[in-house]
This record gives structure tokens, C-alpha cells and sequence, in this order.
């Protein structure tokens, strides 16, 4: 437990504002590695424009922004942690073990649920709005 104990109190420093900007830095590098390699992470970015852009055409409360916007961070989550999952498990295992397969496979899996759940929070506020809207412009 000593050992553990030092490394608790050398982790533990003063705050400072460049380690807090740095630390920054690297939340945005880690955004700009998904972003850049995940594929998956491109139909997010269109998934998320096109509910913003929906959401203003149809003028959405602050409950259903918010309802929305949490739903939307809940899969830009669920799929960072899904990539530095896959990153360590390629790092610890880079031969095929069936169960990094069955980490990665459950990772991805966890996005996937994320992604329905937001789906339909999304046709829950966005659907009635949007048949509301096509049916005032249809006549």
C-alpha cells in the first residue's frame, strides 16, 4: 500500500491553469484521433448536424434541446470510450484472443445501444414536430 500511497501524493499537485489548458489539449487531440479514424464517428457528425439543423427548423424547447443534446453526448461518449477501448486491448492483446473480440465486440455494442436510445429520443421530439411542419407546407 506504500508504494500506491507515494504515487497517490506525487499525482496530487498544486492547480495550475497550464496543467488544466494542457490537459485540454489533449481531450481535443483524443476528439481529433476519433474523429479522424473512426469511421463510425463520420455518421455520428452527420447524425448530430442534421438534428441540430432539424431542431432549429422546427423550434424546440429547452427541455427537448437538452433532451437531445445529452442523448447526442451519450454516443459521442459511448463511442470515445469504445475507441480507447479497442486502443488498449490492440495495444495488451495484438494477436486475436477470443476475449479481446468479445471486449471489443461488447464495446461496440454499448455505442450501438447508445445510438438506438438516441434515435428514438430523437423521433420522440423530432417526429411529431417535423409531420406537423410537412403537413402545414402540404397545404
Amino acid at each position: 500500500m506504500t508504494g500506491y500511497s507515494n504515487f497517490k501524493k506525487e499525482r496530487q499537485s498544486a492547480f495550475s491553469l497550464r496543467s488544466r489548458i494542457q490537459s485540454f489539449r489533449h481531450a481535443i487531440d483524443g476528439l481529433r484521433y476519433l474523429i479522424q479514424s473512426q469511421h463510425n464517428a463520420w455518421i455520428h457528425i452527420t447524425a448530430t448536424g442534421t438534428v441540430c439543423l432539424l431542431g432549429l427548423m422546427v423550434d424546440l424547447s429547452i427541455v427537448e434541446w437538452s433532451m437531445l443534446v445529452l442523448s447526442m453526448g451519450l454516443v459521442w461518449s459511448a463511442e470515445a470510450f469504445n475507441t480507447a477501448l479497442e486502443a488498449v486491448i490492440d495495444k495488451v492483446s495484438p494477436e486475436f484472443h477470443p476475449l479481446a473480440k468479445r471486449a471489443k465486440d461488447t464495446a461496440a455494442a454499448s455505442v450501438l445501444l447508445a445510438a438506438i436510445a438516441a434515435a428514438i429520443v430523437g423521433l420522440a421530439i423530432l417526429g411529431p414536430k417535423l409531420w406537423d411542419l410537412g403537413t402545414t407546407l402540404a397545404f
